[in-house]
């Protein structure tokens, strides 16, 4: 595959074509921003990646991530970088405190933490302040090649009309959910899951609907992440003790209904 990218780039800079067309397939390049703080591995996952044909933005630590991103967003650019590939173990600021500025500001770019933190509570926490995959070191770079890709498949959010069950509302132009008028703040993967059972409202949704649909086909089917987020979603829900929205039945999924109902 390397060799054929190579290949592929000598023969269209051979063509005689138009400035317009260049730059066409240059805004269709994906972009990444990748912090690593072990130059090594940064430059082994840049190059490599570079070879797959991405741009690859290169931050060493926490704060120069955070200050890229900021910098692109001030001057109209935010949209351009595709996804962040994240190290937990950075200096200045560390990987899941970047994680979570990046969604307390509302930013829903595509998260894949990289570390050599394998433990699963350290995995569940990656994914609890927003990330989006998690992938442990030592790692294959087919493997993380692999996840790249199905992360930047995933469709982008498109307006829809604001949906509400009870005192819960969708306001898909603000991105937002609101109970009682009060804005919810969710994690990346909290939002999508609530999403998913908001639009199958007063259905049973299995856990292999919630892991196609709302997870992606690299997600472990016997991990508790699934729980972890719907318990996390019941904490935030239930502002001022309200009842519960979200129901399980045990053996068949979830459902998120005004009343538990068979």
């Amino acid at each position: 595959m390397l060799v054929e990218n190579k290949i592929e780039r000598i023969f269209m800079l051979s063509l005689d074509l138009p400035s317009t067309a260049f730059s066409e397939k240059i805004q269709l390049t994906s972009r990444i921003l990748l912090i690593e703080d072990e130059e090594l591995i940064r430059n082994m996952i840049a190059l490599n990646l570079e070879e797959e044909g991405y741009e690859v933005i290169k931050a060493n630590n926490g704060r120069e991530a955070l200050n890229i991103l900021e910098r692109q967003h001030l001057q109209g650019f935010g949209d351009n970088i595709d996804m962040v590939i994240l190290d937990l173990m950075l200096p200045e600021v560390n990987g899941l405190d970047v994680c979570r500025l990046l969604r307390y500001r509302g930013n829903m770019i595509p998260i894949l933490i990289l570390s050599a933190k394998a433990a699963e509570t350290d995995r569940v926490l990656g994914l609890e302040v927003g990330a989006d995959d998690y992938l442990t070191k030592p790692f294959l770079l087919d493997e993380l090649i692999i996840r790249i890709e199905a992360l930047l498949r995933r469709p982008q959010q498109i307006e829809r009309p604001a949906i509400k069950i009870g005192n819960l509302l969708f306001d898909s132009k603000a991105s937002c959910f609101k109970r009682n008028g009060k804005e919810l703040y969710l994690t990346r993967r909290e939002y999508c899951l609530l999403e998913y059972l908001l639009r199958r409202k007063n259905e049973i949704v299995s856990r292999g609907e919630i892991l196609e649909n709302v997870w992606d086909y690299n997600a472990d089917p016997f991990s508790n992440s699934i729980e972890t987020h719907i318990a996390s979603l019941r904490r935030k829900l239930n502002i001022g003790r309200q009842n519960d929205l979200i129901h399980t039945f045990s053996g068949r999924g979830y459902k998120l209904a005004l009343k538990k109902m068979n």
